[in-house]
């Protein structure tokens, strides 16, 4: 068929699109396009600062300075209290490395620090400091986040760039929408345009038959009338494509001085769709697959952090290395003394009054309330999957019978007209003829539609296209 003009201003740039350059306008720079690329930017950001936690993480810190000039009470061996004037200035610099295991949620740490004590007061200098030092801090019996953050986290990451490529889909079946929409009030202002030109052609020629008594005064009212609605036909097809070409331009960014001529999309592709071929890559390549483990990691996860914290909770704190104080910084590095530090601080809840039992319970029903939703949602999950292709291809079917239909009802019609031209049928069953061809056309474009719209739709839910037989997911590293 051939491509329809969208009308508009006589100066504006005219330019004519296909469905698929629709799609690839929408794919390329929609803000729909653009939430879903920023959302995939933050997404791999939020993982990457995940994966930092498990590096090495070098750190200075100190304070430079820290001038204290007051009056301050110092109390005496005798308990009497003496206000002395203090004047002093306290630099400190510190430089360490620590590392979390993620096996045990430990810290360990290497750390050098140097500290200088000035009293103005006294034109004393002090220096103090740690030429090396290793710490380390281990939870004992606790949750340890890093453990199951090291599991839940590249699901988390997964499921964010497989939605990216289902939301790219979802453009392309937003575009389609907006593309039919138009589409259809484009063919609806042409169908209109056409009644009015062919309504006219036959009241004129009718006009001529009653002023001969061959027709009543009520069949040309009649074909008056039909002209009057074609007319109104028109005014309002011309309004709804406004609105349809309004609502396509926003959604993929055009500017309102373009002129757009659609091209019906008939070229329909040839393929076929495997029930079972469809349900596998679907469960391969879909987001929902991944939620589901990731939503039973998440409720196993809460049961052991209830579970950790209703036992005994200690924490073991050590360090080790070298500390020396002098006049001078070479004083610090000269002969160093040993220095050792070592706590366990622990934490057993005696009597709770049942609050952690309830925690716990609360979990553990809560971890089984999940698994029951996913058993429901696995379920729905393929079902939707084996309908989508059921409906795919049962359109595929309805738009051959369609495009019969349409060549059918507008061959009907151009008989209808030439019989009743010369007499042979009545007003009724020209009216019902045209009624008849106009429906036939938007049926067609309707299933057309439909058609295109579930093309999309089967490869948003399972990510595959299968009319060139690729993915349509790229290869995601969570390394």
């Amino acid at each position: 068929m051939a491509a329809l003009l969208i009308v508009s201003g006589l100066k504006a740039q005219t330019n004519s699109y296909s469905l698929a350059d629709i799609v690839q306008l929408a794919r390329s720079q929609s803000t729909a396009w653009l939430s879903a690329e920023t959302r995939k930017e933050n997404e791999y950001w939020q993982y990457k600062t995940f994966r930092s936690d498990y590096n090495p993480q070098l750190l200075l810190s100190g304070t430079l300075p820290a001038y204290n000039k007051s009056v301050t009470p110092v109390t005496q061996p005798d308990g009497n209290v003496i206000f002395r004037d203090l004047n002093n200035n306290t630099l400190q610099l510190n430089l360490g490395l620590s590392q979390v295991i993620g096996p045990t949620g430990g810290t360990v740490s290497v750390y050098t620090d140097m500290s200088r004590y000035d009293d103005f007061i006294q034109d004393y200098v002090q220096y103090s400091g740690q030429p090396v030092s290793v710490s380390l801090n281990q939870p004992i019996f606790q949750f340890n986040p890093f453990k199951w953050n090291r599991i839940i986290k590249p699901l988390v990451y997964e499921e964010s760039q497989k939605r990216y490529f289902e939301e790219l889909e979802m453009v392309s079946i937003n575009a389609t929408r907006r593309y039919f929409d138009l589409l259809l009030a484009q063919i609806n202002l042409e169908i209109a345009s056409k009644n009015v030109e062919s309504n006219d052609t036959i009241y004129q020629i009718a006009k001529g038959r009653y002023n001969l008594g061959k027709i009543t005064e009520n069949d040309l009212l009649q074909l008056e009338l039909n002209l009057v609605n074609s007319n109104l036909d028109i005014s309002k097809a011309l309004v709804e494509q406004q609105s349809a070409t309004l609502n396509l331009k926003t959604f993929i960014g055009l500017s309102d001085n373009e002129s757009i001529l659609l091209i019906l999309p008939e070229n329909i592709p040839e393929f076929s769709v495997d029930e079972n071929i469809a349900l596998a890559e679907a469960q391969k390549n879909k987001v929902d697959m991944v939620s589901f483990k990731r939503r039973q990691l998440e409720a196993k996860q809460e049961v052991t952090r209830a579970r950790r914290a209703s036992g005994v909770n200690m924490n073991l704190q050590a360090a080790y290395g070298l500390t020396n104080q002098g006049q001078s910084v070479s004083d610090v590095y000269q002969n160093p003394a040993d220095a050792l530090r070592i706590g366990l601080q622990m934490s057993v809840p005696l009597v709770d009054w049942g609050r952690q039992k309830a925690r716990i319970m609360t979990a553990e029903a809560n971890m089984k309330l999940v698994e029951y939703q996913l058993i429901q949602d696995e379920v729905t999950f393929e079902q939707d999957i084996l309908t989508e292709v059921r409906n795919f291809n049962m359109l595929r079917v309805q738009l051959k019978a369609r495009i019969k239909s349409d060549d059918i009802a507008d061959r009907a019609y151009n008989i209808s007209k030439q019989l009743f031209l010369i007499g042979k049928i009545s007003i009724t069953d020209l009216n019902q003829a045209l009624a008849a061809k106009d429906r036939a056309k938007q049926n067609y474009v309707a299933t057309l539609r439909d058609f295109w719209i579930g093309y999309y739709q089967l490869r948003e839910k399972t990510l595959y296209d299968f009319h060139n037989n690729q993915l349509l997911v790229r290869d995601i590293q969570t390394d």
